[in-house]
């Protein structure tokens, strides 16, 4: 399997990534939801937790949208998906200790992550459309530092972009599936 068609692939199983990025941007809604009405801890470990049913929960919205949701069992870059998520435990990690002497740099943090984790999803799904979401999360991220942002914002911004960017994504990857059949 040529790196085409391994992207072929994992776009086409995963509706080009679509169906993670829209379960994502909605757990970022909702932890910022919870930093509104409930505690900042409350709101951290709602993003960690909601964060660990993205991968299961975008698997299921793509079969409901009669995509396979999962990869070729052959497919390298199955393997990248996997080892790019280290970084999120990094940043996770970084975030939550930071979070200990400036509670406010945790979303921003967090956005950073998942910014660089993003750019590696160019690569996965062959869809530049992860670059921009990539660098609009990570100029996010230092702005909210920079401007000394409320606790909530990194969520929502981290939230409503990759729901917005998620369109954009469903668009592209329905227009690739027109264009192979």
């Amino acid at each position: 399997m040529n790196i085409e068609q391994a992207q072929k692939d994992m776009s086409y199983a995963y509706f080009g990534g679509a169906t993670g990025v829209l379960v994502s941007g909605l757990v970022w809604c909702i932890a910022g939801t919870v930093a509104l009405t409930m505690t900042h801890l409350a709101s951290m470990f709602t993003l960690f937790i909601g964060g660990m049913f993205i991968h299961p929960l975008a698997m299921l919205l793509s079969k409901l949208l009669n995509r396979p949701g999962n990869h070729d069992a052959r497919n390298p870059l199955g393997k990248l998906a996997l080892e790019s998520t280290v970084i999120l435990f990094v940043g996770l990690f970084i975030a939550f200790f930071v979070a200990k002497h400036q509670i406010e740099w945790f979303y921003p943090i967090m956005l950073l992550s998942i910014g660089v984790r993003y750019l590696i999803f160019n690569t996965l799904y062959g869809a530049k459309v992860y670059w921009l979401l990539g660098v609009i999360l990570m100029i996010s991220g230092v702005l909210c530092i920079l401007l000394d942002a409320n606790f909530a914002v990194g969520a929502f911004i981290g939230g409503i972009t990759e729901v917005l960017v998620s369109l954009i994504i469903f668009t592209q990857s329905k227009e690739l599936a027109l264009e192979t059949t």
